[in-house]
């Protein structure tokens, strides 16, 4: 059985079962990617929440297994060499899970550079252009008299929903098949409900988006993986 005692993060969310994979987490957008696309693939894992307040996403128990002190972040007991590898950063995990397994990245060259191309496009653009979104629509930059950055990151937000609308058209996935692409894409797409900006962006004069949306999270693994781990605790 894996040893995961040289993790420090383990002793501040202790580990019932290292033979498997440990994910530490929350089910924001970013936490969701992994724990859909660990239920699509039915490997076993242990989900840990690390709620994200500076206790927690700033302790050094969890700095040292993410120095960026952001979720979500994962303990594969069975990395390369069968030596436990420790991960951080959501889009990066999906990749290696997806190569490891040889699942959900293509079955070929050109269709594996295809869907890293469009988790790129939402670690690049969607993912941070919708977190402003948030930050300056619903949350503390929504004080703001000067409504230049809300206005940004709205039109932003128009722009890069047209991009997506384009790709679904006559599709039902972003790379045809269904794919990491899609768990990275869909979670923040469903986020704009959260901020309550469907209506600024546009996203209900959509067609091919809601739709897609919809069916992401109709698929079990995703309708599951949205909540875990439980943000209850």
């Amino acid at each position: 059985m894996s040893d995961l005692s040289d993790f420090a993060v383990t002793s501040k969310w202790p580990v019932d079962d290292p033979s498997k994979l440990q994910l530490f987490s929350y089910p924001t957008p970013n936490g969701q990617k992994v724990s859909i696309l660990l239920e699509e693939l039915g490997l076993p894992y242990e989900p840990h929440l690390v709620p994200l307040g500076d206790d927690y996403v700033k302790s050094a128990e969890y700095l040292s297994l993410n120095p960026n002190n952001k979720i979500p972040a994962i303990i594969d007991p069975d990395g390369p060499d069968g030596k436990p590898l420790g991960l951080w950063e959501s889009g990066a995990i999906l990749i290696y899970l997806a190569e490891k397994t040889g699942k959900l990245i293509g079955k070929t060259p050109a269709e594996k550079a295809e869907i890293i191309q469009w988790v790129m496009f939402q670690m690049g653009g969607v993912g941070p252009m919708f977190g402003q979104l948030g930050f300056f629509y619903k949350f503390a930059g929504a004080k703001m008299e000067d409504k230049t950055a809300q206005d940004r990151y709205i039109g932003e937000a128009k722009r890069l929903l047209a991009v997506v609308e384009k790709q679904l058209e006559g599709r039902d996935w972003l790379c045809g098949d269904y794919s990491i692409a899609d768990i990275a894409l869909a979670p923040w797409l469903h986020a704009l409900d959260f901020y309550g900006a469907k209506d600024v962006t546009g996203y209900n004069e959509l067609t091919n988006v809601p739709a897609y949306v919809e069916r992401f999270y109709a698929r079990p693994a995703a309708a599951k993986g949205r909540n875990i781990p439980d943000p209850k605790g």
